[in-house]
């Protein structure tokens, strides 16, 4: 996995630095970079290891790219009560003071449901507010979370970043409103 890993984000970060999105970041055109990752680089990322695991670290490392772009505030890989958090919007503290301002973004990396569903039970814990759960995945699940399918074309991932960008600015934590929506 970890190899997998270093070799789907080095691929990534390889071809964003090589495309022309660049001028998308400059025009905040978000979705148009999403779309056109997908569309450049799914195939290549789900044939180095098991699908989903290739595409939690394809989102997983595009988001990052693409928050830090947007200057959203956001932690990555945390943990928070002893459960792990793959991405809380805007940080850790606010969450422990007022959950109803944080957004945690759940990055599924397998197809078993079961694990999915055990996942999403302890981010409860966490983040009482269920519609401040966001999942991330190759496939779409019969869930009562918003839910962001990774794929190739037509893929609702294309909005994550403007949805954050909405909470953040509904939430009023947004001091520069760059992304004006």
């Amino acid at each position: 996995m970890i190899n997998e890993s270093n070799e789907i984000k080095d691929f990534l970060f390889d071809y964003l630095n090589k495309s022309e999105d660049q001028t998308l970041i400059s025009e905040l055109k978000f979705s148009d970079i999403i779309d056109n990752v997908l569309e450049n680089c799914f195939d290549k990322v789900v044939s180095i290891g098991k699908k989903e695991e290739s595409l939690a670290i394809l989102a997983t490392g595009l988001l990052h790219y693409l928050l830090t772009n947007a200057l959203i505030s956001s932690q990555r890989k945390v943990e928070f009560n002893g459960i792990n958090v793959d991405i809380v919007i805007p940080d850790l503290k606010t969450l422990e003071g007022d959950a109803k301002k944080t957004l945690i973004l759940f990055i599924v990396d397998t197809d078993n449901e079961i694990i999915i569903k055990q996942r999403i039970a302890e981010l409860y814990k966490i983040q009482p507010n269920k519609e401040n759960i966001w999942i991330i995945s190759g496939k779409n699940y019969s869930i009562s979370n918003k839910i962001y399918v990774i794929e190739k074309k037509n893929s609702s991932f294309s909005n994550i970043i403007f949805d954050i960008a909405k909470f953040v600015n509904v939430q009023g934590q947004s001091k520069l409103k760059i992304l004006r929506i």
